[in-house]
């Protein structure tokens, strides 16, 4: 089905052809429409227009409301102020586009006129080592916006970016060559090591070899020369460094799934993946100019970019060692996702903390011309994750919190808030546990996300469960309460979700109808922003709304007219489809009963 036109996008149409039919000369024209608390919609674009063209705001206003085709789309249209236009919408119009929605699986919303291919860079943890809170939100908020860009038609390529490569692999692979054991493990029933078991193996032997590289010239000499065998590509070598990585996936792998999100091997691409192609990024840039040698490291200097004390401070592509930094493997990075991959936007989802380092790396790219109009780069910087205290989150002793901890401790709070209503609604035990799940990761997902990005959030699992309040859960209960109205309904067998274009809507109905109606645009602007926070608020408000209109519109007791509860059940039953959308695009499960 073909996507279904917003009230808003219609009913701007009308105002700006009659705006062309007014000033002729004045070429296509924005009539700059917005919700507005005076009526449906207000259109402010005409006291611009007005005093460019020399004329009376009000009379012009007055002209181009003669003109405007009102249908059955516009009920009322309202000349207000120095020329701004109230302008209210017909019940019929309104009902009319939501059963349109109603009728297609993707609710009406369009696809992208024009879609490319992004490549987004989030979710980078570090081989042989823990996950903590600080990867939660790269984690969070790519995996958002893969499915909010993959929804409106855009072709994505997710890329993890893993820490699996560095000096610190000789000192772990040394040691493993002389303690060849300490990765043989098999659950004694023969089973598949755990990922947490994976881990306490990762983190014994990382500590066992930082003790002896501490405390042994020669073991510390030998860790040095393995390092410069991991960089020559020596076979053995290899081998064990891939164990490290392996035996990492199997952890990674196993928090991603507590994170209830979908991680393929194929995306996996760590700096190790570009390798074979520092070499040739450092001579594309030293043969263009665009870097140049400076006490003998390849740098590349920008005007703005100085040091504390006034110098310029360059961004290192090699080190005057010959070795590569991270800005050679980055600028290697967005080659291969711009000339293999064929992307037309890159998105790194990365603290703000870095955002000079890809500052200076995407001007470098630019200069190099990998990056163009038509290629560009962005970053999705996000703040920091803090304890109530609003220092940055760490546990009693100082320590930063591990990923796996805070999950289980948000399931498990989430698992006693939904076992006090079990017995209510008639949840089994097996249906406790599931939906504890549910509702805890969506609930630490929906702090995360209902910020936008770029701010730092408080942790407090204490509210982030609460039933009332900007949470997810509130989201997963609104949509719960209107499937169990649904299911109500359906047993007293005498009415079903209709919808009745030719009903007077009450004033919580049309407050409803309109917010439904909105959905496609906000996906579009989400799209286009980066920003799953307003996907967030879009919902919050909805549930807000649905919980005034069943306040205030009874749908099943006390029994309303047979057409009159059949639209209302319409309207629940769109409300409950579109938050379910909606929650799923942020990765947030939707339980049928909670």
């Amino acid at each position: 089905m073909a996507s279904v036109p917003s009230l808003a996008s219609s009913v701007n149409q009308r105002v700006a052809d009659a705006l062309a039919s007014a000033l002729p000369d004045a070429g296509a024209s924005d009539p700059l429409l917005r919700r507005s608390d005076r009526a449906d919609f207000q259109a402010n674009g005409i006291l611009a227009l007005a005093k460019k063209a020399k004329a009376n705001p009000r009379e012009l206003a007055t002209t181009v409301v003669e003109g405007i085709d009102a249908g059955d789309l516009i009920k009322e249209i309202e000349v207000s102020g120095p020329g701004f236009l109230n302008i209210t919408i017909t019940d019929r119009a309104i009902v009319e586009t939501l059963a349109a929605r109603a009728a297609d699986d993707r609710l009406g919303v369009p696809l992208a006129a024009k879609p490319g291919t992004t490549v987004i860079d989030y979710a980078q943890p570090n081989v042989a080592k823990e996950m903590h809170v600080g990867h939660l939100r790269s984690a969070v908020i790519g995996a958002a916006m893969v499915e909010i860009l993959e929804f409106t038609g855009e072709k994505v390529v997710r890329r993890h970016h893993i820490g699996d490569w560095g000096t610190q692999f000789g000192m772990l692979i040394q040691y493993l060559m002389e303690h060849p054991h300490e990765l043989d493990h098999k659950a004694e029933d023969g089973a598949e090591v755990s990922g947490e078991e994976a881990m306490s193996n990762l983190n014994r032997l990382y500590k066992a070899s930082r003790t002896l590289f501490d405390s042994d010239e020669e073991f510390k000499t030998r860790a040095r020369a393995r390092v410069v065998d991991l960089q020559a590509g020596e076979a053995q070598t290899l081998a064990l460094w891939q164990r490290f990585v392996d035996e990492s996936k199997i952890y990674f792998y196993s928090v991603f799934n507590k994170l209830d999100m979908d991680i393929q091997d194929p995306d996996v691409v760590g700096e190790s993946g570009y390798n074979d192609m520092l070499v040739e990024t450092c001579k594309l840039l030293e043969d263009s100019g665009v870097a140049v040698r400076s006490n003998g490291a390849l740098c590349v200097f920008f005007d703005d970019v100085k040091g504390p004390d006034g110098n310029p401070t360059p961004l290192i592509v090699q080190k005057s060692d010959g070795g590569f930094g991270y800005a050679a493997t980055d600028l290697s990075a967005i080659r291969d996702r711009v000339g293999n991959l064929g992307a037309t936007e890159l998105i790194y989802v990365v603290d703000a903390r870095q955002s000079l380092h890809f500052k200076m790396v995407f001007e470098t790219a630019r200069r190099a011309g990998w990056l163009n109009d038509e290629v560009k780069a962005v970053q999705l910087a996000f703040g920091t994750v803090l304890g109530k205290d609003g220092k940055p989150f760490k546990t009693r002793e100082g320590e930063t919190v591990r990923l796996v901890d805070l999950l289980d401790e948000a399931v498990d709070r989430a698992t006693a808030v939904v076992r006090e209503k079990a017995e209510k609604v008639g949840l089994s035990e097996e249906e406790i546990i599931e939906n504890g799940q549910y509702v805890g990761i969506g609930a630490v997902k929906y702090a995360d996300l209902s910020t936008s990005a770029s701010r730092d959030y408080k942790f407090d699992l204490d509210q982030m469960v609460s039933l009332t309040g900007d949470t997810s859960v509130y989201l997963q209960y609104a949509y719960a309460r209107i499937k169990s109205i649904l299911r109500k309904a359906g047993e007293a067998g005498d009415r079903k979700p209709v919808a009745h274009p030719e009903l007077e809507l009450a004033p919580a109905e049309r407050a409803l109808g309109l917010h439904l109606d909105h959905f496609g645009e906000l996906i579009a602007e989400a799209a286009a922003d980066h920003a799953p926070h307003k996907v967030a608020a879009y919902l919050y408000q909805l549930s807000s709304l649905f919980a005034t209109f069943y306040e205030q519109c009874p749908v099943v007791k006390p029994e309303p007219e047979l057409v009159v509860g059949e639209n209302r059940l319409f309207l629940c039953e769109l409300t409950a489809r579109t938050l379910s959308k909606g929650m799923s695009l942020l990765g947030i499960r939707t339980p049928e009963k909670l």
